[in-house]
């Protein structure tokens, strides 16, 4: 493949195409960008805020211009879109404002005699930053955001399907006043991207994708002794356990389900819910379900918009298909619509069992999966029951009871209990098991790739 091309999942139009680059050219950006580090590491913390500080207000200038394009190549929501942008705006700002205390040197002491001692936060060098297309301009705006506070560069290779929204990001930070090689975007295949991954300027590697994809590049990575951060999606588990209050649980389980089409590594996937208000719970949530209104992305009375691409449309397609020859039940949806675009329906299903893809795998679009738990422990022991381990969710009115089994019981990285959502700048976002390792957000993912270095004085 020479060419990418763009293609509006909603219209099947092609958007634009553009050259892929030789590895020779890829290999010069890393340079470049090791180079503008370099010179970057010079200011302090407190000098680079500034720069996060532009990158917000400019991406705020440009909020609908970002939205409209981000709808155009992947099929959010216009309204999803213009939302992304607040958030990158808050993470950058956020990261300004936080980044010099998070990173400030530490005095400690060594030795019987307590002398005294520094540990020092320095930036390692070039990290490289592979990133999918379901959030176009948040996935590549956590990593370099923390990145450049820290003092590294950034290359990012992004998903071939928002190459637009890549570059568009960059041409805005050095809009903003960010040094033009420090952050670098590269358009090029598999093969280039491994050979990335073993040049000696890049210091550190972070990719959020599949599992699959984790393990390959964390492989590939691990050969080169680079450190890695992998953010590898989910089947997340809401738990809807007995004294759960029904009308909360439905709501929040359909935002769950449907926020950015349904193509959320964090979003609400598998609902296990306790015997006793199964019933009430799956009645209430299909016929919510049935209501949601599919169409055109930038109707602003649309609620869910096409899937990002034919390929994931054939994707999620095909896991239903599997689990309803496998014995699965089709609540509702389930049914391709005769039209233009990757367009796939709210689809609930139950009498799941091991084996089926909507039990043990994470399906990436508008299908919920309904599975029938004896009680509450039961429904925690089912929802540990996965592979994966990014996020979660408990609905209950015992909010401390639900608090003690998400912090002794829930085996993930993030629970949300009556509520739903994706990511917040003041919190740590990641997971455990095959949804990978390392945490971002929250100040931990400015200290991810820094060399917390010991200085020891006499």
């Amino acid at each position: 493949m020479s060419k990418i091309t763009t293609i509006n999942p909603a219209t099947e139009e092609e958007i634009q195409s553009y050259d892929l680059m030789s590895e020779a050219e890829a290999i010069q950006r890393v340079e470049s960008c090791h180079d503008a580090h370099l010179e970057w590491r010079k200011l302090s913390h407190k000098e680079r805020a500034p720069y996060l500080t532009k990158i917000a207000a400019k991406l705020r200038e440009n909020a609908d211009e970002l939205a409209a394009l981000m709808t155009r190549e992947t099929g959010k929501l216009l309204k999803d879109g213009k939302t992304e942008v607040e958030i990158c705006a808050a993470i950058f700002e956020y990261t300004a404002k936080n980044g010099p205390d998070v990173l400030a040197d530490e005095e400690r002491t060594h030795g019987a005699d307590g002398k005294r001692g520094v540990v020092t936060y320095q930036p390692i060098g070039v990290i490289y930053s592979i990133q999918p297309w379901n959030f176009p301009l948040y996935q590549p705006t956590r990593v370099l955001a923390a990145n450049l506070m820290t003092g590294n560069g950034c290359v990012l290779k992004h998903a071939s399907i928002c190459t637009g929204s890549g570059l568009r990001l960059r041409e805005l930070c050095i809009e903003a006043g960010l040094p033009e090689d420090l952050f670098q975007v590269i358009l090029i295949d598999h093969d280039t991207s491994d050979k990335l991954i073993e040049h000696p300027k890049v210091r550190g590697v972070t990719m959020t994708g599949s599992d699959g994809a984790g393990r390959h590049i964390g492989s590939v990575a691990a050969k080169s002794l680079k450190k890695t951060v992998l953010e590898l999606g989910s089947n997340d588990a809401y738990l809807v356990l007995e004294d759960a209050d029904i009308e909360t649980a439905v709501k929040f389980s359909v935002m769950g389900r449907l926020y950015n089409n349904g193509e959320t590594c964090v979003s609400a996937k598998r609902f296990i819910v306790a015997d006793k208000v199964h019933d009430a719970f799956v009645d209430a949530f299909v016929a919510e379900m049935k209501k949601i209104n599919m169409g055109d992305p930038t109707d602003e009375n649309v609620q869910l918009g096409p899937l990002s691409s034919q390929d994931q449309f054939e994707t999620v397609r095909d896991q239903v298909k599997e689990s309803v020859d496998k014995g699965a039940k089709v609540l509702c949806g389930g049914e391709v619509p005769d039209r233009t675009g990757a367009y796939y329906p709210a689809t609930v299903l139950s009498d799941l069992k091991p084996g089926m893809p909507a039990f043990d795998d994470e399906i990436f679009g508008p299908v919920a999966s309904i599975i029938r738990a004896k009680d509450d422990d039961d429904a925690m022991r089912l929802a540990n029951d996965s592979r994966y381990g990014l996020g979660g969710g408990i609905f209950s009115k015992d909010e401390d009871r639900a608090l003690k089994l998400a912090k002794e019981h829930f085996d993930t990285g993030m629970i949300r209990i009556n509520s739903f959502g994706a990511a917040d700048p003041n919190m740590p976002f990641g997971g455990v098991k095959d949804s990978g390792y390392g945490r971002e957000h929250g100040g931990f993912g400015m200290k991810e790739f820094a060399n917390a270095k010991a200085i020891f004085l006499p």
